[in-house]
């Protein structure tokens, strides 16, 4: 950091604090309404094929993929006389409501025998509400407590997609309070018994706290100008927690470092904020370049995710860099008050300490270490090669949600599958309409196909048009609705292909959730190379800078990505397998959420950088020091092995709060990225990192001529400036 900018936050401490307590207050204000901005789902790519097919039938048609299902439980039979008389009145209140068409009901559309429960006790009314996400989230935000609960003696639930999301955004908001309500205290106490010193433990809670809060006023600013999914609120808080509390643990053990060795507090904190500071800052860009990969994915739950990760790491490093050096300022020696244990010299021990023993056994014998450790990794990533991905369902929510209620008893009770029913849209319409349904009603897993001319099955006509077919049309346009004969996931994603691939009059769209499901995942896979590729090249450019070495960063973004297989291999192991469902609390789907892996992999690997660049500035600060590489890697690890195991053990427990939410997929980072940091922190920079840079002997810190002199002008180096103390500075 510049030298006058520290002296400034130094000398205007108190200014420093107060600024940032009126920016802490106009935050809090803003973030106070953020929830009223998100929206939930996210999970569909709208230029897509599915997503263009949605946009015709909304602006051609004034219709929509069905979204909204009443599942009315009478207290007889649902042909009983009162039943049907509620029934048709609820019905019928329904289809006067405002963007709400399409609407199917078992009293008041012949009584089909799809609409109506096996048992007689329960039939169904199915709607579409129109508009877009804001709009959905608006209506049935006023719809549900006016139809659910008891209704003229009818029982009602509200379910369909439109709920879903509805849910999603309410419970990613309880899931953001309780994890940070679990997470507060168990780090304030890990936090203690890390620092030995209650006063140095509160320190990275301080600046967590400012680090959460700014950035849910940064993320209100933002949702003003751009749509935003609610999940990106977990990923605020917890990894907003995580990231302040790694870089305050890594910037107060130096300051704390600096005193023990005898230097006074001012040029302590100038010595600190020139070498950590400077790591701190430099690891943040890296952790935001790594998370601007997910920006790339035109899933806005992706890039919601990329969008709070990027300002996240931002706004910690911020706060590290300006709150945390005022608070220091004010406490000077007094930093370790309120002290449980006596800290041990470790001034004394960097060439007997655990770390050092342990890198000397690593480069002693490199090639079998690095060879045991990565078949170990390659091994426990191998479940990985069985990847299903699929598309989360209201079985990703909690058994008390309503829309999963409503699902699951249409799944199990009702003969039908209208809310998996497809859109097949051609805008130019076409003269082989009934020939193209009767072919379409031929396929496997089709039920039924309704269009403008009727209804068809088996590959003939079963019903003549009537006046609620009239919807189907559009200008010169039709529609067609296929109703698949199963909810089956990779069934319906088959039948997607299989009408995609048949012969139709003209152009045609296909819509619907199998339809947006296969979509999503095809829009991950496409964009995966591009964002991978400038992710990748910047972090080599990043590291470069670091390092000086042309060897490191190859090395360094090869382990973090090796890193991961742990971690993706027990993805598909617990949470597509099943294994330890019960324990977890979530139901097994047989496939994992397209999304999960692609998120997870920007957030993990991003935090693997970040440890990388902890470690490696502390090597090279060491290499420069002596020119010995051995030695400097020792030393180095001895050094920062400790602070990087506890920044670990710390992000692991708080990332651990993930596993409270009651969405299925925010369970899987809670076992993700603790899996992904502990294995980064000790296979990876333990083990791994020194046998490779052992292995590479001269070959590690070397760069041609021209690089060379690039890095001597730009290059980023943790290495303290002395000067004169100045004790007005610090303490005061």
């Amino acid at each position: 950091m510049p030298a006058g900018l520290i002296d400034l936050i130094m000398r205007r401490r108190r200014a420093v604090l107060i600024l940032f307590a009126v920016l802490l207050m106009l935050a809090g204000a803003g973030s106070s309404t953020l929830f009223d901005k998100l929206k939930g789902g996210g999970f569909n790519d709208p230029g897509a094929e599915s997503g263009v097919a949605a946009e015709v039938l909304r602006d051609q048609f004034g219709q929509g993929q069905p979204n909204l299902v009443l599942l009315v439980d009478a207290p007889g039979s649902v042909d009983d006389a009162g039943v049907v008389a509620a029934a048709t009145a609820l019905v019928q209140r329904l289809s006067g409501e405002d963007d709400v068409t399409g609407v199917t009901s078992y009293w008041t559309s012949g009584q089909p025998p799809a609409l109506r429960s096996a048992d007689g006790s329960k039939g169904l009314a199915v709607a579409t509400i129109l508009g877009d996400d804001d709009a959905v989230e608006d209506q049935i935000t006023d719809l549900e407590p006016r139809y659910s609960g008891i209704r003229d003696g009818l029982d009602v639930q509200v379910g369909g997609y439109a709920m879903l999301q509805h849910e999603m955004v309410e419970q990613s908001e309880k899931d953001a309070v309780t994890g940070e309500s679990i997470a507060f205290p168990i780090t304030l106490i890990a936090l203690v018994l890390v620092f030995g010193s209650v006063m140095a433990a509160l320190l990275p809670l301080a600046v967590a706290m400012v680090t959460v809060l700014l950035t849910m006023g940064a993320m209100w600013l933002l949702a003003g100008v751009t749509d935003l999914n609610a999940l990106a609120i977990n990923v605020v808080t917890l990894l907003g927690l995580g990231l302040a509390i790694d870089y305050s643990l890594l910037i107060v053990s130096r300051y704390r470092e600096e005193l023990e060795a005898g230097v006074e507090p001012g040029q302590a904190l100038r010595n600190t904020m020139n070498s950590a500071g400077r790591t701190v800052a430099f690891s943040a860009v890296t952790v935001a370049v790594a998370l601007s990969g997910l920006v790339f994915f035109p899933l806005l739950a992706v890039r919601s995710v990329g969008y709070a990760g990027i300002a996240v790491a931002l706004i910690a490093a911020l706060s590290s860099l300006t709150v945390l050096p005022a608070l220091l300022a004010i406490l000077g020696t007094r930093v370790d008050k309120w002290r449980i244990r006596r800290r041990k010299n470790e001034s004394r021990e960097l060439h007997e300490g655990r770390w050092h023993r342990l890198a000397m056994f690593v480069m002693r014998r490199p090639g079998t270490v690095a060879i045991t450790v990565t078949v170990l990794l390659l091994f426990l990533g191998a479940p990985f090669l069985g990847l299903k991905l699929g598309y989360p369902d209201e079985r990703s929510m909690p058994e008390a949600s309503s829309s999963r209620q409503v699902a699951e008893t249409v799944r199990a009770d009702f003969d039908t599958s209208e809310q998996s029913s497809l859109s097949v849209v051609l805008p130019q319409g076409g003269s082989g309409v009934p020939e193209y349904a009767q072919r379409l009603s031929a396929l496997p897993d089709v039920q039924r196909v309704d269009t403008v001319s009727g209804s068809y099955a088996d590959g003939a006509q079963v019903a003549p048009a009537t006046e609620l077919n009239a919807r189907f049309a559009g200008g010169d346009g039709v529609y067609l609705s296929v109703v698949p004969s199963t909810d089956d996931a990779t069934v319906l994603e088959d039948l997607v292909g299989a009408i995609r691939n048949a012969d139709a009059p003209s152009e045609v769209l296909v819509g619907g959730v199998a339809a947006v499901s296969v979509d999503a995942t095809d829009a991950l896979l496409d964009r995966l190379p591009i964002a991978l590729g400038v992710v990748l090249a910047m972090m080599l450019i990043l590291l470069f800078l670091l390092t000086g070495s042309v060897f490191l960063p190859v090395v360094a973004v090869l382990l973090s990505c090796l890193s991961l297989t742990a971690t993706f291999g027990a993805l598909v192991w617990i949470f597509q397998d099943g294994h330890l469902s019960d324990l977890l609390g979530f139901t097994v789907t047989g496939t994992l959420a397209s999304t999960v892996p692609i998120m997870l992999f920007g957030v993990a690997f991003g935090l693997a950088m970040d440890y990388q660049v902890f470690l490696l500035s502390r090597i090279r600060e060491e290499y420069e020091r002596t020119g010995d590489s051995t030695a400097a890697v020792a030393v180095g690890l001895e050094r920062i092995g400790r602070i990087v195991t506890a920044a670990a053990v710390l992000i692991s427990v708080v990332f651990l709060g993930f596993l409270v939410s009651d969405i299925t997929f925010m369970k899987a980072f809670g076992i993700g990225l603790p899996l992904a940091v502990l294995a980064d922190a000790t296979l990876i920079r333990g083990f791994l990192l020194p046998a490779t840079m052992k292995l590479g002997g001269r070959w590690t810190w070397w760069a041609p001529g021209p690089l060379r002199k690039l890095h001597d002008r730009f290059g980023i180096r943790e290495s303290a400036d002395t000067g004169e103390p100045d004790r007005d500075l610090v303490g005061a």
